[in-house]
């Protein structure tokens, strides 16, 4: 008696528990992805190295290259590059001093004319520093030879360029819009084709003049005086300045 009363009363004060079903079944449950850590995985080997951007650099020195029409950046960069590979040659025409000053040249006419613009002023300095390299120990015993071994300062490089450089700032400033844009070419490719003249004449005169003559009196003096011309030099100095015209001419021409 006592033990039916107690079921009795164990069934009606606790109602049976009736669990929500789950929407999803439980072998689907099982076969869940386990989740991943939310932790970075670089902190699982934090002395692995970072990957560099090589390529992201070399797209952007490529880009510089190829900049057109050129900027400071490209003509900085094409300037600085041309300048690191063509060192041997710079260091046997001109001093240190004047290597800055080339290099400030340079970088001003490559963002003024671009790279035509540059090759003409290279073509410029190769052929000039060939001619005072010319019977270089003749001109050294008889006193008429450059400084330092033909070596040229930056006296040489910012008189030989002063007029080109006036003409690269009126280009890069736009004076007179595009109708004076190649006016200012011109006036850069002849002004070193001028200087390009007087270099060559000289130094072949000095190697070469059998007769000179004082172009103020046309008395004859002897090799090496200031102001003084001779037959082979001045020949030489006209055929130069014609090749260096006739290279601007090309590279304009160009692509």
């Amino acid at each position: 008696m006592a033990l039916s009363t107690l079921l009795y009363i164990s069934s009606t004060s606790f109602p049976p528990l009736h669990l929500p079903k789950s929407p999803i079944p439980f072998n689907k449950i099982l076969s869940l992805p386990t989740p991943r850590p939310r932790f970075p995985t670089s902190s699982l080997s934090p002395h692995r190295p970072k990957a560099f951007p090589m390529q992201g650099i070399l797209s952007e020195a490529i880009n510089l290259i190829h900049s057109s029409p050129p900027t400071w950046r490209s003509a900085l960069f094409n300037n600085l590059l041309i300048f690191i590979v063509g060192s041997p040659i710079l260091v046997s025409g001109l001093s240190l001093s004047g290597i800055c000053a080339a290099f400030l040249l340079g970088t001003l006419t490559w963002r003024a004319f671009g790279p035509s613009g540059f090759l003409l002023v290279a073509s410029y300095f190769v052929i000039g520093t060939a001619a005072t390299k010319v019977k270089m120990a003749q001109k050294e015993a008889q006193g008429v030879a450059e400084k330092r071994k033909g070596r040229r300062g930056p006296g040489s490089v910012i008189g030989s360029s002063a007029a080109g450089c006036v003409c690269a700032f009126l280009s890069i400033s736009g004076v007179g819009g595009e109708a004076f844009s190649r006016l200012w070419e011109l006036g850069f490719v002849a002004s070193f084709c001028t200087k390009l003249s007087d270099t060559v004449s000289s130094e072949i005169g000095k190697a070469y003049g059998k007769t000179t003559y004082l172009v103020t009196t046309f008395k004859v003096v002897p090799r090496g005086t200031e102001g003084a011309v001779s037959v082979e030099g001045t020949l030489a100095g006209l055929l130069a300045s014609i090749l260096l015209a006739s290279i601007g001419c090309f590279m304009d021409s160009c692509p």
